[in-house]
């Protein structure tokens, strides 16, 4: 009986470990969401390097105290307002959990601000994804 107590405590928790993705999800559902087709394939490198396309990775705490949050590791001292209310400027306007959910929306128009107010070189990893990468058409 504890076992199946535990297994059904899991499988209701599971949701809250957020979801994996792959290179071609990504790419789909970020062109679904209107992200020109031409930034895809570096969008896919970004993710892959920052969080293995995984949703609900919360990176380990900053130099500074912050942590990073979701698909594409976006800082709360910046874009988002952590949960335990620390200050944070957030820019992206909304909490740093709704970057850690299964529908990746929030983490794609956040990410598309930074990228609009600071370029690809605003993630740490850019240095993997600059310059040609594979095209991403074959996940049409």
């Amino acid at each position: 009986m504890k076992a199946f107590i535990v297994l059904v405590a899991l499988a209701l928790a599971a949701p809250a470990f957020g979801r994996t993705l792959d290179r071609c999800s990504l790419a789909r559902e970020m062109s679904d969401l209107g992200v020109p087709r031409d930034q895809l394939a570096r969008w896919a490198c970004i993710a892959e390097h920052e969080s293995s396309y995984r949703t609900g990775v919360v990176g380990p705490e900053n130099y500074n105290g912050s942590n990073d949050y979701g698909i594409f590791q976006i800082n709360n001292y910046y874009w988002c307002q952590p949960a335990n209310g620390r200050f944070s400027y957030n820019e992206c306007a909304l909490s740093c959990n709704a970057l850690l959910t299964d529908d990746i929306t929030n983490s794609v128009r956040c990410a598309q601000k930074i990228l609009s107010q600071q370029g690809w070189s605003a993630w740490s990893t850019w240095h993997f994804c600059d310059g040609s990468l594979p095209s991403i058409n074959d996940c049409f």
